[in-house]
């Protein structure tokens, strides 16, 4: 067999073997001219090896920031080391769109990407090669995994009727507020609330009923607060919210708030309207408190006051 046969015969196998592989393989030079586009890379670029070899390759793909890219490449260039791009840090390098529509969610291959040094004769690296691993499966994997574990989190920090912080959570939180305040003499003020007569709502109009006045009450809630301030369902009927940075001013400004709210709300339950008021107590931060209990009873005194008073009010303790 002649040698130019031979060079044809190994230049098809080459082919043959390039186009088999599940894995992008490009060679870049130093001006990231493409001089080798695999079988995957035509796939799923819609790019013919005539269309793209001789090249820039941030010709054909704009979204590559060419200047990122260069940064990355200087190590495989100048140390002759591998460079590797883990889609954790980066989705993919080329936009490729999902060939797998049916069993990933993902809009786009995710993709691990290694650059390593191709050496001449002389030891000299002018070029890299580029290959690419399609990692959508595995992304798309992790990432559902993320997500559940991130839902179960947050289904058990919070409370399923009032979509405020449970109890459980809220003491954790409010636990390392007190920790904090004690350290730096923090202006936050603690408040207890609960509705006025609720067991009379229960049994006149029922536990579904009695369910959305509580809906209505956390909702006011949260329309009230600050994403700063912590606010939690504590039990039944009642709530409890740190104020940060919130002095005794400050704080019955906010009760009042909620007390109207609450007094101007009407809930429409089998075709009737049920009103509700609610009763609040306060308690500014005190450094002679031993523990965070201590100072959410004196909130919860302060509560117990304003029923005593007639209710539909807020007593400060």
């Amino acid at each position: 067999m002649s040698d130019s046969m031979e060079d044809i015969n190994r230049q098809h196998w080459m082919h043959d073997l390039l186009g088999s592989l599940e894995v992008g393989i490009v060679v870049l030079d130093r001006n990231f001219k493409v001089e080798v586009w695999n079988q995957f890379m035509e796939n799923h670029s819609n790019l013919r090896p005539s269309q793209i070899v001789g090249q820039s390759l941030f010709t054909h793909f704009p979204e590559i920031d060419a200047e990122w890219l260069a940064l990355k490449s200087e190590p495989v260039f100048n140390l002759k080391t591998p460079v590797f791009l883990i889609w954790e840090q980066r989705p993919y390098l080329f936009k490729f769109d999902c060939n797998r529509p049916i069993t990933s969610e993902l809009d786009y291959m995710y993709q691990n990407v290694t650059l390593f040094p191709l050496s001449s004769l002389t030891g000299k690296v002018d070029r890299l090669c580029m290959l690419v691993y399609d990692v959508t499966v595995q992304a798309s994997s992790r990432l559902n995994i993320e997500g559940l574990n991130k839902q179960l989190t947050q289904m058990s920090r919070v409370d399923g009727l009032t979509r405020l912080f449970n109890r459980r959570y809220w003491q954790e939180r409010f636990g390392n507020i007190f920790k904090l305040a004690k350290r730096r003499g923090s202006v936050d003020t603690a408040m207890m609330l609960d509705i006025d007569h609720f067991k009379a709502v229960n049994d006149t109009y029922g536990h579904q009923c009695g369910d959305k006045v509580i809906q209505a009450l956390a909702a006011i809630i949260k329309d009230t607060v600050r994403e700063t301030d912590l606010a939690g369902r504590y039990g039944g009927e009642e709530f409890a919210i740190i104020l940060r940075d919130s002095n005794s001013d400050n704080a019955q400004e906010v009760a009042e708030r909620i007390r109207v709210a609450a007094e101007n709300m009407a809930v429409t339950h089998d075709g009737q309207t049920v009103r509700f008021t609610v009763s609040l107590g306060l308690a500014a931060f005190n450094m002679q408190d031993d523990n965070e209990m201590q100072w959410l009873e004196r909130a919860d005194q302060a509560l117990y006051k304003a029923k005593e008073n007639g209710r539909n009010q807020w007593v400060t303790g």
